[in-house]
């Protein structure tokens, strides 16, 4: 067999480069690199108009003096010239401040707490609930109502849900109250879970749980999924296939709702409860 000619070679790995989209350049320097064929690269010769030791510290104490501690090196620059002095340029103070390890923000900055991440554990129903809130269209543009529901986490059941035009602190201390007295729990034996919204966090709540001795629990600020338990039921909401674009009035929300929260308590199969309803295990009437 004839040996390829160069020519052959370049014909067959232009399309098979195409075919991998991969550039041809990039092929040959993989098969011959650079540092083989020419060596390792030069040192880079140093600039002639590189500052020294000393006038690297002087920028350096420059950024680091009280006028121009809080300040970018651009700002530093601009504000020199306005003066009629130059040290040098704002890529420069870049370099001496990488130099030193200060690229970074170099004003005294807010630190947040450290949020522990809520550990959820029901061994029974009526243990632990979580609450939220989330809005419904009204029946027009810009309207809306706000849609309380507590949630059981160990069955998933809906224990009680409120509609209304607004949502405020008062209103949860109101359907807190009521499902307390619904069921006839001792409060002091349950958690209640929520995000941090105000309705929430409020003062109300807080004087109402402290004067129940409801234990309280939040999740961490801006963490959606540390209240996955409502976040999850509010989807399942929204998604069902009977779930209008928009609601008419307030009366016919809650006729939908009331319609919607029997179905979802007596007759959805929960994935998260080995696909029985939320009422067979509120209840007990699960077999062995």
């Amino acid at each position: 067999m004839n040996a390829l000619t160069e020519s052959q070679v370049e014909l067959d790995l232009k399309p098979a480069c195409q075919l991998l989209d991969v550039s041809r350049a990039t092929l040959y320097r993989r098969i011959s690199p650079p540092e083989e064929k020419y060596g390792p690269p030069k040192p880079r010769p140093k600039s002639d108009r590189a500052l020294s030791a000393e006038e690297q510290q002087e920028v350096l104490g420059l950024l680091h003096s009280d006028r121009f501690v809080d300040q970018a090196p651009a700002q530093v620059v601009a504000q020199l010239l306005e003066e009629g002095e130059y040290f040098c340029s704002e890529r420069t103070m870049y370099r001496v401040l990488a130099a030193n390890g200060e690229v970074k923000e170099r004003r005294n900055q807010r630190k947040h707490p450290t949020y522990a991440r809520p550990e959820l554990l029901a061994k029974a129903p009526n243990q632990v609930w979580s609450w939220d809130v989330t809005k419904l269209k009204g029946p027009v543009k810009g309207q809306y109502f706000s849609l309380y529901v507590i949630i059981d986490i160990f069955s998933r059941y809906i224990v009680g849900w409120f509609l209304s035009k607004r949502a405020t602190a008062e209103i949860s201390c109101h359907l807190i109250r009521e499902t307390l007295k619904k069921y006839e729990l001792d409060p002091e034996a349950l958690t209640v879970h929520s995000d941090r919204g105000s309705e929430f966090t409020g003062s109300p709540v807080g004087t109402l749980f402290e004067t129940l001795g409801v234990t309280k629990s939040k999740s961490r600020p801006k963490v959606s999924n540390d209240n996955p338990y409502s976040e999850s039921g509010f989807k399942t909401l929204k998604y069902h296939q009977t779930f209008p674009e928009r609601f008419g009035c307030l009366e016919d929300a809650k006729s939908f709702l009331r319609g919607y929260f029997n179905w979802y308590n007596g007759n959805h199969h929960h994935s998260g409860i080995a696909l029985l309803t939320p009422a067979t295990v509120h209840f007990g009437r699960v077999e062995d």
